[in-house]
């Protein structure tokens, strides 16, 4: 069930992504909050089957922590993407193609956006849902969705604010951002997670 839950999750955070920001009645100024919202919610809903992951790059830095295995790693991916492309596939029936001009970033901008706001998702992921110190904490939900809504409010303007590959694929198939985007977040997000790990490594050597 750990991967149905993983599509269910990527799913609606794609889906969210899709229906608050195409036009036409997208929510505007409010698109991040929502985001964020469905991310927390749906980490809440996930968390205690498959980790609420919903992105590779977060599935990356746990499989770096050791916390989950290769077979896992792989799997997660495929249940992530699948799940992005038929959100964005759903969002384009539901609002029809996207009228508006796809995001055309400055590719070093955009990378140096993307990889800090997945450092700080990743960051916040490993210490508030992974590490023994916070186990059993309340908060960890919201604190996920925060970062997230935090970067989409920061960065999104400059890249878009994925800070998932996944994202980043259904953003492509909705026309949100133009194919020729797709390598910069999947570097900025994966060198984001490894830091991410890295550090988190660094301050608890005993795990």
């Amino acid at each position: 069930m750990k991967y149905v839950y993983e599509f269910i999750g990527a799913f609606f955070l794609v889906l969210t992504i899709g229906m608050t920001v195409l036009g036409p009645n997208g929510a505007g100024p409010l698109a991040p909050l929502a985001i964020g919202s469905v991310l927390a919610v749906m980490v809440y809903a996930g968390g205690h089957v498959s980790g609420g992951h919903y992105n590779p790059a977060v599935t990356f830095a746990i499989f770096l922590r050791r916390k989950i295995s290769l077979l896992d790693l792989g799997l997660y991916w495929i249940a992530q993407c699948i799940a992005a492309v038929a959100a964005a596939y759903v969002a384009l029936y539901f609002k029809g193609a996207s009228a508006e001009s796809a995001l055309d970033l400055d590719p070093v901008k955009g990378l140096l956006a993307e990889f800090l706001f997945t450092f700080a998702l990743c960051y916040v992921v490993l210490n508030v849902a992974t590490s023994n110190a916070t186990k059993g904490n309340s908060f960890y939900g919201f604190a996920i969705g925060f970062i997230v809504l935090a970067g989409a409010y920061s960065v999104g303007a400059i890249s878009g604010g994925a800070f998932n590959p996944a994202v980043a694929l259904g953003i492509s198939l909705m026309n949100l951002s133009l194919w020729s985007n797709l390598w910069v977040f999947f570097v900025g997000n994966f060198l984001g997670a490894v830091l991410a790990a890295l550090v988190f490594k660094a301050a608890h050597p005993q795990e």
